[in-house]
């Protein structure tokens, strides 16, 4: 398989008027994503391919300006799919998280099935990677769906024990080092 660092996007700023996929960055958001962009490592990348939400493809475009590469935009590396509910205030958000990733086999409140989104993720980095083979790649997208790619590279159930740190985001791991996510500032 050809190498790649999956990235999900930093701090968001929340609006419950806004539909959450239009969600942007939060200054502190854009300056943890440019001080990653500054990561030597992230050279010897060629490609960057992003979710189309608005804190991703923010996210991406700090990367690709940084890099001198181009952004692609994929519909299909999406967050799960939590349209049903909409917003929802932060503790009742991480209780209907908590299930969706002890139940993966279960629609939830309406949520997209976990075991779906973990199909859905792994087929869309998957077929990304077959148009360039050999090309290391930076995907740039979400926590829940970037933990689901997490445990199916690690051959490890869908659990959220395998969830991003709470650091807001911002976070990252390596295929060929698919044991854990690290938070942006842990670059070594």
């Amino acid at each position: 398989m050809t190498a790649f660092i999956y990235v999900s996007h930093p701090q968001v700023r929340i609006d419950p008027a806004i539909p959450v996929p239009d969600w942007p960055l939060t200054d502190v958001g854009r300056a943890r994503a440019h001080a990653f962009a500054r990561w030597a490592k992230l050279g010897a990348y060629g490609r960057i391919v992003a979710s189309l939400e608005v804190k991703a493809q923010e996210t991406a475009q700090i990367f690709g300006a940084a890099l001198g590469i181009p952004v692609e935009a994929r519909r299909d590396m999406h967050e799960n799919d939590r349209s049903a509910t909409g917003f929802l205030p932060e503790p009742e958000f991480q209780s209907v998280a908590d299930a969706f990733f002890a139940q993966p086999q279960e629609s939830v409140r309406g949520w997209e099935r976990a075991c779906d989104a973990q199909a859905r993720i792994v087929a869309a980095v998957g077929a990304a990677l077959a148009e360039q083979p050999g090309t290391p790649a930076i995907f740039v997208g979400h926590g829940g769906v970037g933990t689901l790619l997490l445990c199916h590279l690690s051959a490890a159930p869908i659990s959220r024990a395998y969830d991003q740190p709470p650091v807001g985001g911002g976070c990252w791991f390596e295929s060929r080092r698919p044991d854990r996510w690290r938070a942006m500032e842990e670059i070594a």
